[in-house]
């Protein structure tokens, strides 16, 4: 049986001894209160289904995601734990003085609908659910808290709309091209011509490594994708002769594999190239709006298809995991095929 105790302030304390077990209290206000936990409690115990939730209970959400971001988000690459510690401070200043026991769908209900109140987009509420869904899987696994279950499992996720259709239209290309090439550092025109020719992402192109490139074998090899899977990706005559500016351009500091490079920090070591800012300088030269770095993958893809590259062959060249995320070139095959069929 629990042992019930009246402490100095006047409250009531529930200790419970089982041999095998460490020991386990609870204070309560009323007497009552302490007999029923202790009884409640025991029980759990006999039957091997208890779990010590007082952590749970004085741990708030954002004593949790300091956690979380020290131990987990530096496990992830550094492009996302950047993107994560925004996230997290945002779930922070609205959920952090809930402890992690406390939160519950309704309330996690309430702050995706806030957020879509505010303007966020869909994809934006998403990753920060999931974000705090993580927390919660982590607390459970793998830090012991007690919890019973995860409370973002049950609650609505918005849904995540239509992807981008941005094309390039007219001579955007041209004025697009032109803008970046004004700009004195020419890793600009290199980037974006690359991200045209071969569909590879951001981060993929600023990673990239002077032993990735072979260009004999028409060739270059990839490592820190999305997906963290390498693939080859075939470069066409265009794309070669971007490399091949690229690798005979003369100024290369010694010390650095990367082919578009960043000044020192204060470390000394060279890191990516930073394009944000000089991107948003040249849509404004070239006057184009509504267009993402990342706009640039889906027009490559687009071509691929348009040239009457096959789904896998497509898939091999741009990364994507599943043929479902390329139905939304399909159409691309079909006003070809009007085009085809009014020949018949």
């Amino acid at each position: 049986m629990a042992t019930i105790t009246k402490t100095d302030s006047g409250k009531w304390k529930a200790i419970i001894r089982r041999s095998g077990w460490p020991k386990v209290s609870k204070t309560f206000r009323i007497k009552r209160d302490a007999e029923d936990w202790g009884r409640t409690t025991e029980d759990e115990i006999i039957r091997g289904i208890y779990l010590p939730r007082n952590h749970s209970e004085k741990l708030t959400i954002a004593q949790a995601l300091l956690r979380y971001t020290k131990e987990v988000t530096p496990t992830k690459k550094p492009s996302t734990q950047k993107r994560e510690y925004g996230r997290a401070e945002q779930l922070r200043s609205q959920l952090g003085r809930y402890s992690l026991a406390a939160l519950n769908t309704e309330i996690i209900a309430k702050y995706r609908d806030k957020r879509a109140q505010e303007g966020k987009s869909a994809s934006t509420i998403r990753l920060e659910l999931a974000l705090l869904s993580h927390l919660y899987s982590t607390a459970i696994k793998e830090w012991g808290l007690g919890l019973v279950s995860n409370p973002v499992m049950n609650v609505r996720k918005p849904s995540p709309g239509a992807g981008r259709d941005r094309r390039l239209v007219d001579d955007e290309e041209e004025r697009l091209l032109r803008a970046c090439n004004q700009h004195s550092n020419p890793f600009l025109g290199w980037i974006v011509r690359i991200a045209l020719y071969t569909a590879m992402r951001q981060g993929e192109i600023l990673g990239l490594e002077k032993s990735r490139v072979n260009l004999k074998r028409g060739v270059l090899t990839i490592h820190n994708t999305k997906n963290n899977d390498s693939r080859t990706i075939p470069l066409s005559d265009k794309a070669k002769a971007v490399f091949k500016e690229v690798l005979q351009h003369p100024i290369r500091p010694l010390g650095t594999n990367l082919l578009f490079y960043g000044e020192p920090g204060k470390d000394g070591s060279r890191r990516p190239y930073t394009l944000n800012r000089v991107w948003s300088s040249a849509l404004a030269r070239g006057e184009i709006t509504d267009l993402r770095f990342h706009d640039l993958r889906h027009e490559a893809t687009s071509r691929f298809v348009e040239a009457g590259l096959t789904d896998q062959e497509v898939a091999s060249i741009t990364g994507h995991k599943s043929m479902q995320m390329l139905k939304r070139y399909t159409h691309l095959r079909s006003e070809d095929l009007v085009s085809k069929i009014s020949k018949v």
